[in-house]
């Protein structure tokens, strides 16, 4: 509820510095607020987050398959069978190809609105399956070691970066906030409010009951930790499927359209030329983009090192950057300066301190966990 506070804070901020500004994209929001210096930054986090989180989609995409192959294969006499087409590093390769490909390449991704429904409904299928689970579990199901309390203060930080990576929503949000009919920071505030609010008790209502139903032993993906045979949380893995599938392009979108930024300016072509040339360029860089992260991912199959990674990049997005905006866009104000005026300034500044110290935390402590194992 606390960290809530940040979030709902930093989305009404863009929204303000957005419609200072007169942006369209956190990016760009940020460049103009903040100067070309930060703004160069802030497009190099937003590119490396961006693959990251691709990176992670490919893998939920191959831990749900794993399963849902393992319940369609199940021999009657127990065994599962194991064949080259049912590998799990050939079925994120087929899917991939076959269905995120096509919709990564559209220089417009405008026919994703018609998924984002689906995608609703599959995140509160998922919430809710997972709480029925807890309150009748399966009788198979025996839960391991529930900690009432952390193992350490820096325990609670090491969850920071899931979190992070969870709520931001921040790249994306500048341009819903310039999709509004009133462009306005009051309806925006109540919207992003209440959207937090559902999002705070869709991922408590899960990880919570997905936890004490496991106790320590849950996997990292909580879908993981059922059996694979059980229908209801097969039809729940599809839907994350769906869903993983239909966030790829989005987040391949962004992070294409930064690199672009960046290579046109470091190149300095005309507008001119930037048209005769952008097709060739966008499937140039979608083919390279969706390779890449389509073999990182073949050889990374924990998804919890991957967030561990680039959730300290989201509370970038989340605080730092945000609490920039604000600084700086009170900075430039030549009224008279009150004490609301001094409390804003005071607030960007806590945001970013936060944001800066949770970034080093969990980055740190990410790199050094990785080099131990």
């Amino acid at each position: 509820q606390f960290m809530l506070i940040f979030i709902i804070s930093g989305l009404v901020i863009l929204g303000y510095c957005s419609q200072v500004s007169n942006e369209a994209t956190y990016q760009e929001v940020v460049r103009a607020t903040c100067g070309k210096v930060t703004g160069v930054l802030c497009e190099v986090a937003i590119a490396v987050y961006t693959f990251g989180t691709c990176i992670a989609f490919f893998i939920v995409i191959g831990d749900q398959l794993d399963r849902l192959i393992a319940a369609a294969a199940h021999n009657a006499d127990g065994t599962d069978s194991h064949y080259w087409y049912t590998d799990r590093k050939f079925t994120i390769a087929v899917t991939a190809v076959i269905v995120i490909l096509p919709l990564s390449i559209p220089k417009e991704i405008g026919f994703q609105k018609y998924a984002s429904a689906l995608s609703v409904m599959g995140t509160w299928y998922v919430t809710i399956v997972v709480i029925i689970k807890y309150i009748w579990p399966d009788k198979e199901v025996i839960p391991g070691y529930i900690p009432t309390s952390s193992a350490s203060w820096t325990a609670v930080f090491n969850a920071m970066p899931t979190i992070c990576f969870g709520f931001q929503c921040h790249v994306s949000s500048v341009p819903v906030f310039n999709s509004m009919r009133r462009k306005e920071i009051k309806p925006w505030g109540v919207v992003v409010t209440f959207s937090m609010i559902i999002c705070l008790f869709v991922y408590t209502g899960t990880g919570v009951c997905g936890f004490l139903t496991f106790g320590s032993s849950v996997s990292q993906d909580v879908l993981m930790s059922y059996p694979p045979d059980d229908i209801a949380v097969a039809i729940a893995r599809a839907f994350i499927i769906i869903c993983v599938v239909t966030s790829y392009p989005i987040l391949h979108f962004c992070g294409r359209a930064v690199i672009e930024g960046l290579w046109l300016r470091f190149q300095g072509e005309q507008v001119e030329v930037c048209v005769r040339r952008e097709r060739r360029r966008r499937i140039l860089q979608t083919l390279v983009w969706f390779f890449v992260t389509l073999i990182l991912a073949l050889f990374i199959p924990d998804i919890g090192r991957v967030i561990s990674l680039i959730g300290g990049l989201a509370a970038c997005f989340i605080f730092v950057f945000p609490g920039l905006c604000l600084m700086q866009a009170k900075l430039s104000e030549t009224d008279s300066r009150s004490a609301s005026w001094h409390g804003l300034v005071i607030f960007g500044v806590a945001m970013v301190t936060l944001g800066a110290f949770i970034f080093g935390l969990t980055t740190t402590n990410s790199i050094y966990q990785d080099i131990v194992n």
